[in-house]
């Protein structure tokens, strides 16, 4: 905006001659200059460019543009109508490269723009790689986003699949926004959880390995977990029957049931030899941990998610000690009779938070102070965003302001990227029932019900067994993240597979099919002999219909703006579906390759094409990859 603000002020400086000798602004900036030149020529007014209000004609009226003349009214002393007009005649007249006419409705100038603009537009469109984006120099904030945060005692379900879709598509939508980007993975490696299936694979895994069973590491560590829950229901269930025998009340003999259950103080004492570095618990734990970090990758592989840097929780916790050891020597934090350490913030309008227990032991809290004290050594970060569901909406409250006590000058203004959770038809998972949607079987299952819908299809195009595999694989993939993300982050959703794959409607599948069509028009161009060349001449006539795609497709910067400035995704999603519409309703009305018009048929590709590659480069931003042919 920088370079637009000189320009507009030295066209007010040489204001007879800039409209018509400025050649690389934009079609909006051509026309917020003319308008404040208008403005003082007619009424001897210096406007600021930012009383100029410019906006997308409605429908229902003739244009492309609308500039809003209630803010030069009391100026002009004239009615708004009148201001209209003569604001309107002004830019035919001194800016008719641009505007080709207008008409008035009340307070508003209406602005049908000449064709010639648009071409240009079309040529820098096709001509930008990165078109709509805004590059990334030394100079850029760096943003560090941190997602996926798994246990390391089961795999991935569906909520993991939301949290890294969200996050992945958030970093390459920042990125796109001029940030420098690291993705950051936090993996509660450690506690009692990580104990419980240790504990149960001692007693019932028979030395069974992933290589033995044939199991990915996390879905075998994940067994145990679930083996462990089962076996401790049942000692819970007896423990319960035998001390209402002996006179309990039931809430009473539940309780002490779940707590003297054997396993569990087993696991217990494990968890206490873990902190103790005992060799043995710990040469236990990191041989599982390795089983399941193998696992991790190939399902993070397969979703096409990765990080930058991988954190532990077992590196960071003793660092978040230190951390609020050091707030409990400054007097941010106190100590009670007990030994625990807390955190008064009823000043903050909020309750006193546990730092660190009695017998020394951290809390998560702890652990993310301490991620925090590596995260600022390792990076200068500028912004912290985490992507956490809405559970943890207070402890990332309360999270912002220990740090920002501590000293991170991030910590005040960290980012929680809350979002809501994913629902199923048949209710809420459970992993320790073993009810979960597991991540690797909900992407096979995808690409399966993909691969069986466009058989047919697959086998009239005559496409390999091999190609028609990967397609399925894209188009799966593609419906399960275009299916999470076009719906508000912040909003509980329910999964339905049967709905995403649909290959009509607002889906990823329909989008994908769009880009394979165009990319068959361009293929079949090519096999023609007919060149498309990479800057068109800008005195063809064009249809209203034709101005109107390349408008939306102008408005794609605008969408990756939104996108990064609200943290949402679905903005993109939104987009690429509203051009795809587009495209396809003009596809359906005009002909491209039957086109008689040589130099039209040119044209028509030259759209078709740039309206495949913004739709792959907003596709993109969300992790989506784009089929040649489906």
């Amino acid at each position: 905006m920088e370079i637009f603000f000189f320009l507009t002020n030295f066209l007010i400086i040489i204001r007879n001659f800039a409209p018509k000798f400025v050649r690389n602004m934009t079609i909006e900036e051509k026309i917020i200059a003319c308008v404040l030149s208008a403005v003082k020529a007619l009424y001897d007014v210096e406007a600021d460019e930012k009383q100029v209000q410019l906006q997308k004609t409605k429908s229902e009226f003739e244009g492309h543009l609308t500039v809003v003349v209630f803010p030069f009214v009391k100026a002009a002393r004239k009615k708004p109508e009148q201001v209209g007009e003569e604001i309107g005649q002004y830019l035919v007249e001194n800016a008719g490269d641009v505007v080709a006419k207008f008409n008035v409705v009340k307070g508003f100038l209406n602005l049908v723009i000449s064709d010639a603009p648009w071409i240009t537009l079309l040529n820098k469109i096709n001509a930008e790689e990165k078109f709509g984006f805004q590059p990334v120099t030394e100079q850029s904030p760096l943003v560090m986003i941190e997602y996926s945060s798994p246990n390391t005692n089961k795999p991935l379900h569906l909520g993991h699949v939301r949290n890294n879709l969200l996050g992945s598509a958030l970093a390459r939508i920042v990125e796109a926004n001029g940030n420098k980007v690291v993705k950051t993975n936090i993996v509660n490696d450690r506690g009692i959880h990580i104990c419980k299936s240790m504990l149960a694979w001692l007693k019932y895994g028979n030395g069974e390995t992933p290589e033995s069973s044939g199991k990915k590491g996390d879905h075998l560590i994940g067994d145990y977990y679930v083996a462990f829950d089962k076996h401790y229901r049942e000692e819970v269930k007896e423990l319960k029957a035998k001390f209402i025998a002996e006179g309990m009340d039931e809430e009473a003999a539940e309780a002490k049931a779940k707590n003297e259950s054997p396993l569990i103080v087993e696991a217990h004492n494990m968890l206490v030899k873990w902190e103790q570095n005992d060799p043995e618990v710990r040469g236990l734990w990191r041989k599982m941990n390795e089983w399941v970090y193998a696992g991790f990758d190939e399902t993070y592989k397969k979703m096409g998610v990765s990080f930058d840097k991988i954190y532990y929780e077992s590196e960071t916790y003793l660092e978040g000690k230190d951390k609020v050891m050091e707030g409990l020597e400054k007097g941010f934090f106190y100590r009670r009779e007990d030994g625990s350490v807390w955190a008064n913030l009823t000043a903050e309008g909020l309750d006193e938070k546990l730092l660190l227990r009695s017998d020394g032991t951290s809390v998560y809290m702890t652990q993310d102070i301490g991620t925090a004290k590596l995260r600022f050594q390792d990076f200068p970060i500028d912004k912290m965003i985490y992507v956490v569901g809405n559970e943890q909406n207070y402890h990332f409250q309360v999270l912002s302001i220990l740090l920002d006590k501590l000293g991170f000058k991030w910590g005040k203004d960290l980012v929680h990227f809350s979002y809501g959770m994913v629902e199923l038809p048949n209710g809420k998972m459970k992993s320790r029932e073993g009810t979960v949607v597991d991540a690797d079987d909900l992407m096979d299952a995808m690409i399966q019900d993909a691969y069986t819908a466009s058989a047919d299809k697959m086998k009239t195009l005559d496409i390999p067994e091999e190609e028609a595999r990967e397609v399925a694989r894209k188009v799966g993939l593609g419906a399960l993240k275009y299916f999470i993300l076009k719906v508000d982050a912040r909003k509980n959703m329910l999964f339905n597979p049967e709905e995403s794959i649909d290959f009509n409607g607002n889906t990823g599948p329909f989008i994908q099919y769009t880009y394979a069509r165009i990319q068959s028009i361009l293929r079949k161009a090519q096999a023609q002999g007919i060149d498309i060349p990479s800057q068109l001449p800008t005195n063809i006539s064009i249809s209203t219909k034709e101005t109107e795609i390349i408008q939306k497709m102008n408005q794609f910067a605008t969408a990756v703006k939104a996108a990064g400035t609200d943290y949402n995704p679905s903005t993109i999603c939104n987009y690429c579906y509203e051009l795809t519409k587009e495209f396809n309703q003009f596809y359906h009305d005009f002909t491209i390759l039957g086109e008689e018009n040589a130099e039209l048929k040119v044209f028509r590709l030259s759209l078709a094409k740039a309206v495949a590659k913004v739709v792959s480069l907003g596709m993109g931003l969300l992790g989506i990859e784009m089929p040649e042919r489906m």
